[in-house]
Parts: C-alpha cells; structure tokens; sequence
C-alpha cells in the first residue's frame, strides 16, 4: 500500500490510493504539475492531514478549492504561510475572531495552530491551477474527500463540522448528526460574508459545544 502519511490516516485511507478513481486522479495531476503552475506545491499538498491526526480531530472547517494566487496555497483551507498576505475570505474570518473573541488582527494569515489543536483545515478539491479558480473542480478529489468526510463521521468520538456557503453546506448528508454537531453561515468571502457570516460568532460557539464535550476548548487567537 502506498504510504501518504506518516500518522493514522495512513490506515483510514490507505485504500483510496488503489481505487481508480484516484489513480486517474494521479494521472491527471502528474500531467497537470508538469506543464502547469499548480497550487499548493506538491510537498504542501497533504499538510492538512499531516498535521492534524485522525484520531486528533475535534473540529472540521470545510474550505472549497484552494487559493490559486502565487504563494498562497499551503494546503490547509483559508490558510497562508507567514509573509504571505492575508486573502480577503481569511481578513473576514479574522475580523469575525476579533468580534466574536477579543481576538488582536495578526500580522500574517497562518492557522497552524488551529490545526496542531485538532482542526482540520479541509478543502473539498486539493489542487487547483494559477489563477483559475474551480479548475480541478470534478477530476476525483471531491470522491476522495468525501470519504475523508464519512470516515470522520464514523468516529464515536464527536467532532464539529463548521460548513460555510452552499458547497461545504452539500457536505452535510454525509454526516451523521447523532454523533457530530454541525454549525452553517454564509461563507465568509466578500461576495457573502454580509448575509450573516459577520455575527455568527463561530469560535464562540465551537468552544462551547467543546466545552459540553468535556474537551479543551481551541486557542483561537493567533499571536
């Protein structure tokens, strides 16, 4: 089986690596990183899963594809590498944090620790190519992630799956709702943050129903 991680995933996913929906997949991508500029770069893809153990997961946030601006995809949704100015969906995000947690505005974008306290920063399509947005849209990641998705959902332990805009709200059928808790806003970029992303107060929230949980609520501000 062909090892991916170096952590408990490996044993969750290892099969998808054989399917052929996935070797198509490969295919298309090796075509792809050949002749074209795609993010994130190849050794960033898996940073989500690296970093975030199966077994560690207390809260998803479901991103779409991954930002195609140079230097900006780093494979974790709505998350940049530090130096790498903010996006406009992450500014919206982070002036919510404010609102919601006394949050200060940080100086770069990076979510890093969200993800080494159990959130998995999670997009339903992984690669996309420069400057065009959706264009890895329908090539097989969405099978692969909403695997990731079920496999999550199996857990007996709860997890909070945080699902903004109408894409990630699709998600919500493969979640089983006896066991896992769901939050929904508008997604938080600028074409709908104002239709009640700004208010919806999710960190708050999060830790809450973590709370309730008996679990360590997440140190949402970023230093």
């Amino acid at each position: 089986m062909k090892q991916i991680f170096q952590n408990d995933w490996q044993a969750v996913l290892g099969e998808e690596f054989q399917k052929p929906y996935y070797l198509q997949l490969r295919e298309f991508l090796k075509q792809e990183y050949a002749t074209q500029t795609i993010f994130p770069q190849m050794n960033d893809l898996w940073s989500a899963f690296h970093v975030t153990a199966y077994e560690d997961v207390k809260v998803v946030i479901l991103g779409q594809d991954p930002y195609h601006g140079p230097g900006q995809a780093h494979g974790m949704s709505f998350s940049v590498k530090p130096g790498v100015p903010q996006p406009p969906s992450l500014k919206n995000m982070l002036k919510e944090l404010q609102a919601d947690m006394g949050c200060d505005i940080p100086n770069h974008g990076s979510l890093m620790s969200w993800a080494e306290q159990g959130v998995l920063l999670l997009n339903t399509v992984l690669t996309v190519r420069q400057g065009q947005a959706h264009s890895h849209k329908d090539k097989g990641w969405e099978i692969f992630t909403d695997t990731v998705i079920e496999k999550l959902s199996a857990r007996d332990e709860p997890i909070i799956f945080v699902l903004w805009g109408r894409p990630a709200q699709q998600k919500e059928r493969l979640i089983d709702t006896t066991k896992h808790m769901i939050l929904k806003a508008p997604h938080p970029s600028p074409l709908s943050a104002h239709r009640g992303f700004f208010g919806s107060k999710p960190y708050s929230q999060i830790n809450a129903l973590l709370q309730q949980a008996g679990k360590q609520p997440i140190a949402w501000c970023l230093s």
